[in-house]
């Protein structure tokens, strides 16, 4: 995919020299891009010669005097600008290969690209690591990386990612601290699989790396109605009180929200998640919003009474109505919770950025209320569709309901702004 300019940010250079959606990047300086990497770097400089193809089809060469470290405020359609590094795996977890057919093109996008680790954070599983990856990232300093490493066990390794590649994880890994590139490691647990024993080995070989592992998130599969094979089993209560169990004899290991929520276990306080390395793996996204809700001044009442609703995840619903019991102190207002039961992906399917309209509209269309509130990740990143296609207009037609949509998921400080505007 070449360069592609999706969108300019208002008042920057982009916007100046009328850089529109549409148009392409060919060259800076002379230099072809591959990827944000190299725009990033050749970005680095007072003076600039860009090389740009109209979307009529015109090239322009522009020259442009900035600061050293000023970006041109171009929004490109993808980080990569070749071919994206395809995913060569056939993980016996994989949630794309759980999807029905019908939702959003991207969703059946498997990609195991570095380049998308360090700029977007993705996780990566290194089977289709070369010698020219490994001599850009040394030669250009790269990392973090988000590594997807499952169990240092190389035959098991082979067998849950169905790739005879998959058995090199240590070596890969062992590279990175050789080298000083540090990453980020997540595990998929599968209970009867990679779990128990097995869990406490891939915890032990990775302690061994030190400080090349920055944090380690253990997050339970994810198994939707559209895998009936019964090959993964579920985690339950017994399982994950002994994963939390496991994980705490190791360092910059966190378990995600959900194996407290299934070990009926209160969410740990927001010492045990350091920085919160991995929040967008669910590894103490309930702990953030809650310590957060905490520090917000809330009004002792409203001009009026005014009724809202939460629509949330199954994952949510205990610490949105610890929210709720604080909100309904204030005079006038009214909060429930209705968390969004997931009829379409199946009953253990717990997390907001899968609901689906459908599911959405079941859940609020009977309930009386002035403002449903829901979060931003249920919708596509810059726009108001959701996972299946439709929109957040087609969501209000059918449920004639007005909609707030929480931006910042790991805040509710907008929502209590609002509420202050009442």
């Amino acid at each position: 995919m070449p360069a592609i300019v999706n969108s300019v940010i208002e008042g920057s250079i982009a916007e100046e020299l009328e850089i529109q959606k549409g148009d392409e990047l060919l060259s800076v300086d002379g230099n072809k891009m591959l990827d944000m990497i190299d725009y990033n770097f050749y970005m680095k400089s007072e003076l600039i010669t860009v090389e740009i193809k109209k979307i009529n089809g015109e090239i322009e060469e522009i020259e442009i005097e900035k600061e050293f470290d000023e970006d041109l405020g171009i929004v490109f359609e993808s980080a990569v600008f070749d071919r994206i590094k395809p995913c060569l795996n056939h993980c016996i977890f994989c949630f794309v290969d759980q999807q029905p057919k019908g939702l959003r093109n991207t969703l059946y996008i498997k990609d195991d690209d570095y380049r998308l680790s360090y700029l977007q954070g993705t996780y990566i599983t290194l089977t289709n690591f070369k010698d020219e990856d490994r001599e850009r990232i040394k030669r250009m300093h790269l990392g973090p990386f988000y590594v997807s490493v499952h169990t240092t066990n190389p035959e098991l390794r082979v067998k849950m990612l169905r790739n005879p590649n998959a058995g090199k994880a240590l070596e890969n890994l062992n590279w990175f601290r050789k080298n000083k590139i540090p990453f980020h490691a997540q595990i998929v647990l599968c209970p009867g699989i990679n779990d128990g024993t097995e869990l406490d080995r891939t915890l032990s070989d990775l302690a061994k790396l030190k400080n090349t592992v920055l944090s380690v998130a253990i997050v339970p599969v994810g198994i939707t109605q559209f895998r009936p094979d019964g090959e993964l089993k579920r985690v339950d209560k017994k399982c994950a009180t002994k994963t939390i169990e496991i994980a705490s004899k190791y360092k910059r290991v966190c378990c995600s929200d959900e194996f407290f929520l299934l070990a009926e276990k209160p969410i740990p306080p927001v010492k045990y998640y350091g920085n919160f390395c991995q929040l967008d793996d669910g590894v103490g996204s309930l702990r953030l919003t809650l310590d957060d809700f905490y520090k917000q001044k809330l009004p002792k009442s409203i001009s009026k009474p005014y009724k809202m609703v939460f629509a949330c995840s199954y994952a949510a619903k205990d610490m949105l109505k610890e929210v709720a019991e604080n909100l309904n102190k204030i005079k006038n207002l009214t909060i429930e919770v209705h968390p969004v039961k997931s009829e379409y992906w199946g009953q253990d399917i717990t997390v907001a950025g899968l609901i689906t309209t459908e599911d959405l509209i079941r859940t609020v269309k009977d309930v009386d209320c002035n403002k449903v509130v829901i979060p931003s990740v249920m919708l596509r990143p810059y726009t108001e569709d959701f996972l299946d296609g439709k929109n957040l207009d087609y969501v209000k037609t059918q449920t004639k309901k007005d909609f707030f949509v929480q931006q910042n998921i790991y805040s509710l400080k907008e929502v209590i702004d609002f509420i202050n505007t009442l």
